[in-house]
């Protein structure tokens, strides 16, 4: 018999890490709608995919060299993923040529085996929350936090992706234990923050400057968080 889906549950503390988050990081509780990056589905996607294991700098350049060289994603698929790699390494960033797989794999997909598809992802605004999430995994360099990020800010639907930031937030919050997997966590996240838009929208951009400016994997300013004394953990990376 398959094993029992595991029952996740919500930390008291969580409201009020949230509100405090929130607070000093989106005080003036404005959404970050829309976000600063192409209008349309595709282009959003291909901007995240250069951004994974990427600086936002460096995957900003790609995406500019992309475009630059592509005015359209069409002119992408003819040239073949040598061509998309060559524009990649031209502005540096680094994994030159697994995203240039994923990006000229993606474009193939959406173009079908007669390569006349039209090159668009606005059919995910029809589907329900699930079916575009399995749509979008589907796709090659596509994964669970890749298609959650798309489905967030994209589609505005309330999925939760979860990265290192977050995660090293539940960890050090004691919310989740260590031995957990970063997919066990994002799970877990998913089924305990509230399920609308908005919620998951300021938790996670809140959570990421968190982890960005305080809450840093090495040395934490644990005299300047705003979650210090609900943080289990403050007292021992702390200054001492």
């Amino acid at each position: 018999m398959p094993r029992p889906a595991p029952t996740f549950t919500a930390p008291a503390t969580l409201p009020e890490v949230t509100c405090r988050l929130t607070g000093q990081y989106l005080p003036d509780g404005e959404l970050p709608f829309p976000r600063t990056r192409p209008a349309d589905l595709l282009s959003s996607l291909i901007r995240t995919i250069l951004g994974q294991q990427n600086t936002r700098a460096a995957a900003d350049r790609q995406y500019r060299a992309l475009r630059t060289a592509y005015p359209r994603w069409e002119a992408a698929l003819l040239d073949g993923p040598d061509g998309i790699e060559d524009t990649l390494r031209g502005v540096g960033g680094g994994l030159h040529r697994s995203k240039a797989a994923s990006v000229h794999g993606i474009l193939s997909a959406l173009a079908g085996p007669d390569e006349d598809g039209p090159l668009t992802l606005e059919h995910l605004s029809g589907l329900t929350d699930e079916t575009a999430r399995a749509t979008l995994e589907a796709l090659p360099g596509v994964g669970r936090h890749t298609a959650a990020l798309i489905l967030l800010f994209d589609l505005h639907r309330p999925a939760m992706p979860v990265e290192g930031n977050l995660d090293r937030l539940a960890r050090r919050l004691e919310w989740v234990p260590d031995t957990w997997t970063g997919a066990r966590v994002e799970r877990w996240f998913d089924a305990t923050v509230p399920r609308t838009t908005p919620d998951r929208l300021r938790l996670h951009v809140a959570g990421v400057r968190h982890g960005r400016e305080v809450c840093l994997s090495r040395h934490p300013s644990c005299d300047a968080c705003v979650l210090a004394d609900l943080c289990p953990s403050a007292a021992l990376l702390g200054p001492g």
